[in-house]
């Protein structure tokens, strides 16, 4: 008889989070599939767990994957677990699982810990419809598509953030929204430093000088009573941030207008009528 494959969330960062049902199932396996053993290590030792763990991670998951496939249809049941929270929720694990069922395998979730939740239930944010959108793209002409696509969504966007690209995530909602917009931010969720603060985007540039951490980004949508669109700046202002935009972004005038017009919620062609219209009409920038 086939053992089981259990997918077991772990600790993001205290380690007393950790559910019972999770401990049980870490010490009854044959064997831990973890993401970086050493840093489960660290679990186990705190609870006095000794079962043997192997490595499992983006580098050797495949080859990996179909060798734990083979002890699980010899009888072996084997916990998976990642670094921090659930396995395969931008982590890795896809691999092995999907290997697992396709051979007929049992999959168990373990659920515990985690950022997204924790970071939606403590921030305040409506939370009635979310999205979870993983770590933004790290080329710049993904990046920029990936935050423009944030523009005009109805629910609340989640995503997580390298510390490095923090300040170029705060720039980047600057100009797909603007800089009074309040957003919700969490660093180091659940350990011994943690912050979690709502603030306009302004502010947050001044606080993350030097990000550092594991960061859980949460972007609202625009409130009700903005829906049917803002109210715009006058002309000179208009022409400034389409400047920024096409500085930053590098992108053409064209497509600059349009993140503007996504951002006041009009026609794309009526602004890019208005900006044509304040240039012969000798308004400088």
């Amino acid at each position: 008889m086939a053992g089981i494959l259990y997918v077991v969330a772990t600790p993001i960062g205290n380690l007393e989070d950790v559910t019972l049902r999770a401990l049980r199932v870490l010490r009854d396996v044959s064997m831990i599939a973890a993401e970086d053993t050493r840093r489960t290590a660290r679990l186990l030792q705190q609870y006095s767990i000794s079962t043997r763990t192997t490595s499992l991670h983006e580098h050797n998951e495949r080859e990996k994957g179909a060798k734990l496939v083979e002890r699980l249809l010899a009888g072996e049941s084997i916990a998976l677990v990642s670094d921090a929270g659930t396995p395969v929720v931008s982590d890795p694990g896809q691999t092995l699982v999907a290997l697992a069922r396709s051979a007929g395998i049992r999959v168990e979730a373990i659920p515990g810990p985690s950022a997204i939740l924790a970071a939606i239930s403590a921030s305040g944010l409506p939370a009635g419809e979310f999205s979870f959108l993983g770590f933004p793209p790290s080329r710049s002409s993904e990046r920029n598509l990936w935050f423009k696509g944030l523009s005009g969504r109805t629910d609340l966007v989640v995503f997580f953030e390298a510390p490095h690209r923090v300040r170029d995530t705060l720039d980047r909602l600057i100009l797909v929204f603007d800089q009074n917009k309040r957003i919700g931010v969490g660093r180091e969720l659940t350990k011994a430093h943690e912050e979690l603060v709502v603030r306009p985007i302004f502010e947050l540039v001044e606080k993350f000088v030097e990000p550092r951490g594991e960061f859980t980004f949460l972007v609202p949508p625009e409130a009700s009573d903005s829906q049917e669109g803002r109210s715009l700046p006058d002309l000179q202002v208009l022409q400034q941030e389409l400047g920024q935009i096409t500085e930053i972004d590098g992108v053409t005038g064209r497509a600059a207008v349009k993140v503007l017009a996504s951002r006041y919620r009009m026609p794309v062609n009526e602004l890019y009528d208005l900006l044509n219209q304040s240039v012969r009409g000798g308004h400088k920038t």
